[in-house]
C-alpha cells in the first residue's frame, strides 16, 4: 500500500513530523499547518496596520469630552498614545521604533485612573489596571509581576492578541521607590527587587501567564504574552517630589546664576525621580511624564456638570428613569466642590458628598408620582432641610408627605 502523502507539499508520511487526515483522503503534513498559520497571522498584520489610529488631536478631544482641566497632561498623553500605537502598526520595519511608557505624577482625586479608562476607550483596547503595592519580589508572599498581564489578560477574554495591544494601568507605582538613592544591601520586597522585576515586562518580553491565577508552580500550564506591545502606564502621587524640584531648582540657580523659569520650576526630571527613590533602569522605562494639577474649585464644578458622564447627569438621568427632574442649584454646586475639597481626595470626593446627601431623597421620591421635579439646594445639603420638590402643577410638595 502506499504511503500516504500531504496534499499540498506532496511529502510522505515518514517524512514529517505529522500527517492529518482530512475528508475524502486528503491530508496535510505539520509543516503546511505552520505555513499557513505564518501566512494568515502575516495578512492578520497587514490588514491590523491599515487600521485607522487616531490623530492626536482627536485623542485629545475625546479625552476633552470626559475630563475637565489637565490640559498639558491631555497633550502629552494623547501624542504618546498616538505614536506608540503609530509604532505598532508601522509599514516600514527597517527602523526599529521603541515603545514609550507613560508615567502619570498627580495628587490622589486629579484623573490619572480616569485618563487611562478614557483612553483604553478612544483606542478602543483592552485595560486592565493593577496596584503596585500589591506586587512583591518573586519567591515572597504576594503578586508576582505576571499578575498585570494576567489581569490584562482577563479584561481581553483571553484572546492573546487583544492583550498584547492593550494598555495596563500600574496605580501606587510610587510605592515600590526604595529607601534612598543608594541601592540596599537588603531586600526590598516591595520596593527596589519590585522595580528590578518589572523591569522585562515593561520594555518587552514573552510572559509566562499561569491561567487560573495565584503563583507559579514548576508542573502548571502557561499562557505566553509578549509585552513588546503592550501599553504600560504608571500613576503616582510620588508626595515629597516638589521639595526634590525645589532643591534641584536652587543648586541650579546658584551654579549657574541664573533665574529659573516657571516651566523649570514645575518639570519633573529623570533625576527628581531617581532622588524619589527609583533605580535608573525603570526611569528609563517611563520616557514620557506627564504631570496632572490638584484640582480646583471651579474645576470640580465644572467636573460634575460638563463632562458627559458628570455625576450631575448621571443622577439627572436616574431621577428620569422615576419621572422627576431633577435640578442642581449653583450655589448647591459649589457647595458639593467645597466639601470635597475638604475631603482633599480630589473629584473623588464628590461622589461621597452628593451620596451621603441624596440617598434619604432617593428612596422617599419613587413612593409618591406626583412628584415631577426635585430642586437641589444649598440649604439641603449644608443644613438638611427640604429640598424643593414640586408636581406637574408646579405646587410645593412636603416631603414628609411624600413618604
Amino acid at each position: 500500500m502506499e504511503e500516504p502523502r500531504c496534499s499540498f507539499c506532496g511529502k510522505s508520511y515518514s517524512e514529517v513530523d505529522k500527517l492529518i487526515t482530512g475528508p475524502d483522503g486528503v491530508y496535510i503534513c505539520n509543516e503546511c499547518v505552520l505555513k499557513a498559520y505564518n501566512l494568515l497571522m502575516h495578512e492578520g498584520k497587514k490588514k491590523q496596520s491599515r487600521k485607522n489610529i487616531p490623530l492626536p488631536s482627536e485623542i485629545k478631544a475625546f479625552l476633552d469630552e470626559y475630563i475637565i482641566g489637565q490640559e498639558e497632561a491631555k497633550l502629552v498623553i494623547s501624542v504618546a498614545a498616538y505614536n506608540h500605537y503609530k509604532r505598532i502598526f508601522q509599514q516600514n520595519e527597517e527602523v526599529e521604533i521603541e515603545k514609550s511608557n507613560i508615567l502619570l505624577i498627580g495628587p490622589t482625586g486629579s484623573g490619572k485612573t480616569f485618563i487611562a479608562k478614557v483612553l483604553s476607550k478612544v483606542l478602543d483596547v483592552p485595560l486592565a489596571i493593577s496596584d503596585a503595592t500589591s506586587i512583591t519580589e518573586a519567591g515572597y508572599v504576594g503578586e508576582d509581576v505576571e499578575s498585570i498581564i494576567q489581569r490584562l489578560l482577563i479584561a481581553s477574554d483571553f484572546d492573546v492578541s487583544k492583550a498584547e495591544k492593550g494598555i495596563a494601568y500600574i496605580d501606587e507605582i510610587d510605592k515600590i521607590a526604595r529607601k534612598g538613592e543608594n541601592p540596599s544591601i537588603t531586600r526590598d520586597v516591595s520596593g527596589e527587587g519590585v522595580q528590578q522585576g518589572l523591569l522585562k515586562i515593561l520594555e518587552g518580553t514573552v510572559a509566562n501567564v499561569p491561567p487560573q491565577g495565584g503563583r507559579k508552580h514548576p508542573l502548571q500550564e502557561f499562557i505566553k504574552v509578549n509585552t513588546k506591545d503592550i501599553l504600560f502606564i504608571g500613576g503616582g502621587t510620588f508626595e515629597g517630589i516638589e521639595k526634590i524640584i525645589e532643591e534641584r531648582n536652587k543648586k541650579r540657580k546658584i551654579g549657574f546664576a541664573q533665574e529659573i523659569t516657571n516651566d523649570d520650576n514645575l518639570r519633573i526630571l529623570p533625576q527628581d525621580l531617581i532622588k524619589f527613590g527609583m533605580i535608573p533602569e525603570f526611569v528609563g522605562r517611563f520616557p514620557v511624564i506627564a504631570r496632572l494639577n490638584r484640582l480646583s474649585k471651579e474645576e470640580l464644578v465644572r467636573i460634575l456638570v460638563e463632562p458627559k458622564n458628570a455625576l450631575v447627569k448621571q443622577y439627572q438621568k436616574m431621577f428620569e428613569i422615576d419621572g422627576v427632574s431633577l435640578e442642581f442649584e449653583k450655589d448647591a454646586l459649589e457647595y458639593i466642590a467645597d466639601k470635597a475639597l475638604e475631603l482633599n481626595i480630589g473629584a473623588r470626593g464628590l461622589r461621597a458628598v452628593i451620596e451621603q446627601s441624596m440617598i434619604e431623597l432617593m428612596y422617599k421620591i419613587p413612593q409618591n408620582k406626583s412628584i415631577k421635579r426635585c430642586i437641589i439646594t444649598k440649604a439641603f445639603l449644608e443644613d438638611a432641610v427640604e429640598p424643593i420638590l414640586l408636581n406637574t402643577k408646579n405646587e410645593r410638595i412636603n416631603l414628609k408627605e411624600a413618604a
